[in-house]
């Protein structure tokens, strides 16, 4: 009689929690009634749009889709979903930093289809985009063009990059404790970056835990590694000046949360300091934000670093990943499109404070 009971029990649940479609109705209309079937083609003839749409233009869209090793294939059971419309989907949730829900609604396909959608593509630009538009430079010649840069456009010598840690914040990951939870009192992971007067990332790191120090991260990095044994071929020390004698080595710059060493220098700590070295702080500054000012290109082109990114961390990680090479690709495809960006380089080009003229003199 028990056994029967069960089988009727099954039977009825079963009944009531049998699928009303296979395919939602909702969903059937992709190929008619879709986001991108229905506005790609007015975004490719207003091209403002379709950089503000996608934040780069339509021929560096089609130059990425060309560089990414994207393999589909329809079944028996439905046609599969086109790399232009992967693209596109990724894309836009980078761009926009919506919900999976709002792209579901929009572009008709299932939740967990783009959920995996943005794991698999993040990941294809990420491959296909860091060796050559996230290349590690290893000459003396890239590196001596590097500091031309900062002593031409921050008049600081012999820099080879600014290097900062921004917090990428996240929804609590579970069992991970006090892990990521950062001194600012939220979730993150770090992306510790090196950056070149052109704002381009010329290193990065990913996925250090919230709670620790951007001196601590950068010492653990790779890049750190490579300079203090001599495999980047960093320029050696040479004088500031041809009328000058004394050797002075090539370094980074970064703020109050590096240790001072050989290879980085920081600004002079405490109120009362004298002329000088307010003067060198100042100098040091004009060089250092570059990297604040890269961090905020990303995060305004890449909204989805605006918000608490609600996936799990390696996904997140591979988001941060994919949007730092973007940022190189856009950066170099199409320039400074933006006009904050234009602002940001007038600023910086065209300043002319006490303090820069008696500098400068």
């Amino acid at each position: 009689m028990d056994d029967e009971i069960v089988v009727l029990w099954w039977y009825l649940n079963r009944r009531q929690n049998k699928r009303k479609h296979w395919v939602h109705p909702i969903l059937r209309e992709r190929f008619s009634l879709g986001t991108f079937e229905t506005l790609m083609g007015e975004l490719r003839r207003d091209e403002s749009k379709f950089f503000n749409y996608f934040r780069m233009t339509a021929t560096t869209f089609d130059d990425l889709l060309g560089r990414l090793d994207i393999r589909v294939r329809d079944t028996s059971f439905r046609e599969c979903i086109c790399p232009e419309q992967r693209l596109a989907i990724c894309l836009r949730y980078l761009a926009s930093g919506c919900s999976f829900k709002e792209i579901h609604y929009s572009y008709r396909v299932g939740v967990s289809t783009i959920s995996k959608l943005i794991k698999e593509m993040t990941h294809v630009i990420w491959e296909n985009l860091k060796t050559d538009f996230l290349k590690l430079p290893d000459t003396e010649r890239e590196w001596e063009d590097i500091a031309s840069g900062f002593e031409r456009k921050a008049n600081f010598p012999h820099c080879l990059g600014a290097v900062d840690g921004k917090h990428i914040r996240i929804l609590k990951p579970a069992k991970s404790g006090s892990m990521f939870f950062n001194y600012k009192e939220y979730y993150s992971f770090v992306l510790m970056a090196v950056v070149d007067s052109e704002y381009r990332f010329i290193f990065i790191s990913v996925g250090s835990f919230g709670k620790e120090c951007d001196s601590s991260i950068l010492k653990d990095s790779t890049f750190w590694q490579k300079i203090n044994d001599g495999t980047l071929n960093v320029p050696k020390p040479r004088p500031l000046h041809e009328n000058l004698h004394e050797e002075l080595p090539f370094i980074l710059v970064g703020d109050e949360g590096f240790a001072l060493t050989p290879n980085l220098l920081r600004p002079y700590g405490g109120t009362h300091l004298n002329t000088d070295k307010k003067i060198f702080n100042y100098r040091l500054s004009r060089a250092r934000r570059y990297v604040e000012c890269a961090f905020g290109i990303l995060a305004n082109k890449w909204r989805i670093i605006h918000r608490a990114i609600d996936l799990n961390v390696d996904t997140a990680i591979q988001v941060i990943k994919a949007c730092a090479v973007l940022h190189n690709f856009v950066r170099e495809k199409d320039g400074i499109n933006f006009e904050s960006y234009q602002n940001i380089e007038h600023r910086q080009e065209q300043e002319t404070t006490p303090m820069n003229r008696n500098v400068s003199s």
